[in-house]
């Protein structure tokens, strides 16, 4: 069996339950595919995206309707090293990439404030673009499951609200594009753990920055947040996945107060008290 089949028919047995059950329940729940999508399948080449490509290949061979995928890898500055294993590791696992060039961790590292922020809305700015270039209705990202309860308890205690991503949501700046996470009930262990089994080696952040400065407040902050995560874990083993559905099972009735989905008007729970 070539290597790319043996690795595809992990996801659907070995790590059917983890990973391959949690991303159709997603893909179901939350609607993120819909008949005739056009979806292009943003690749960074780490673990998480590479992962998304696979479950998405495997979906669109046994889908009941149809709709496309458009493998779109966007190099924003990879240094040759990178650029090649992300490339030879798409051959590896037949994922038929089309890959576009930018500049922007020179912009970001050059700019000043937060590189990690404007890089990332950058790159999703990018990626619309480029994706609705060639007729694409929807992009993928690979965010998961610990990335939302990550995102949730920063945005608690560094930004005073609870908020955190959403498994899809439409664009406001490019009309008619949505964006959708596949893996958002996928957690990271498993993903981890699937790489490890199939002994693949991913990219990490490859931005120049991050290796220049592995104590920048953005990611130290988000480390924080994953130990806290695991200490709680300790005394209670379900506490991520209590986080996770915490957000899917708020009581309106016991908020104090919320905001519209434009931000322009807050509310108290003293107006219907």
């Amino acid at each position: 069996m070539e290597r790319y089949k043996e690795i595809e028919r992990s996801i659907i047995k070995k790590f059917r339950k983890t990973i391959w059950n949690s991303f159709v329940g997603a893909v179901n729940e939350y609607e993120l595919i819909t008949e005739g999508d056009k979806i292009a399948v943003c690749i960074s080449g780490g673990k998480d995206s590479v992962l998304m490509a696979k479950c998405m290949q495997e979906l669109h061979r046994h889908s009941k309707y149809p709709f496309e995928l458009v493998f779109l890898v966007m190099d924003p500055g990879y240094n040759e090293e990178n650029r090649t294993l992300m490339q030879s590791n798409a051959e590896l696992l037949n994922i038929p990439i089309t890959v576009f060039n930018s500049n922007i961790f020179d912009v970001a590292y050059s700019a000043g404030g937060s590189p990690c922020y404007l890089c990332a809305r950058m790159r999703r700015g990018c990626l619309y673009s480029k994706a609705k270039e060639l007729g694409c209705n929807k992009i993928a990202l690979g965010h998961h499951f610990d990335d939302m309860i990550e995102t949730l308890l920063l945005n608690m205690t560094y930004a005073s609200e609870i908020k955190t991503m959403l498994p899809k949501l439409k664009s406001t700046n490019f009309e008619g594009m949505e964006l959708i996470r596949p893996l958002y009930k996928v957690k990271e262990r498993d993903i981890i753990a699937w790489s490890k089994y199939n002994e693949l080696n991913f990219l990490q952040c490859a931005c120049k920055f991050t290796k220049d400065s592995s104590e920048h407040e953005e990611l130290s902050k988000r480390r924080e947040i994953k130990r806290l995560i695991a200490d709680m874990r300790k005394i209670n083993p379900a506490v991520d996945d209590n986080l996770f559905r915490s957000v899917h099972n708020v009581n309106l009735a016991a908020i104090v107060g919320y905001r519209d989905a434009d931000k322009s008007e807050k509310h108290s729970y003293l107006e219907k008290y």
